[in-house]
């Protein structure tokens, strides 16, 4: 897997201040998108042993409210793979922080219907996440008001109470 940035100071995608992995690789190609140069699955670094540990160093802090996950698209199969010993690691080290993943795909249809039954990964890092923001970006739908996502299409999902209503459970501020 590669990723195009690893930004250690985020309060744009998600709550409080977090550590942000951009993952390179995207098969959505939204119009409009504000990260096109990761639609390109070998842009930028390759995801390393170290990017491990320099993440796991960024998120010590207490200031720090957790990681979240961009793109790209976490969610190809092949970014689940590169993924999953990170949030292994992260929800090891940090069972407290919380773990965002926006993605381009449907919770509900793509990736429970789909996903998991086709990719054990997928079930694995679910267990890891808290929220998904789903749904692609449609510069149609744009909206600079909204909280923690682009375009009003979206959702943010709380993974854990949705797994337990059986039921998607928008996440609450």
């Amino acid at each position: 897997m590669y990723y195009s940035e690893i930004k250690e100071y985020d309060i744009a995608n998600g709550p409080g201040v977090r550590v942000t992995l951009f993952v390179s690789g995207c098969t959505h190609h939204c119009k409009g998108c504000f990260n096109e140069m990761t639609w390109d699955f070998e842009y930028g670094k390759q995801f390393e042993d170290e990017d491990i540990r320099k993440i796991l160093k960024l998120l010590e802090p207490t200031y720090i409210e957790g990681l979240t996950l961009l793109g790209g698209e976490p969610m190809e199969y092949h970014n689940q793979q590169g993924l999953l010993p990170l949030l292994r690691r992260v929800k090891k080290e940090y069972p407290n922080k919380t773990v965002w993943c926006y993605t381009g795909y449907l919770y509900d249809k793509d990736i429970l219907e789909n996903f998991c039954s086709k990719w054990d990964e997928t079930k694995e890092i679910l267990s890891y996440l808290d929220v998904i923001v789903d749904g692609e970006f449609v510069e149609e739908l744009k909206d600079i008001t909204l909280q923690f996502r682009g375009s009003s299409n979206q959702r943010i999902i709380d993974v854990k109470k949705s797994e337990k209503a059986g039921k998607i459970v928008l996440w609450q501020s």
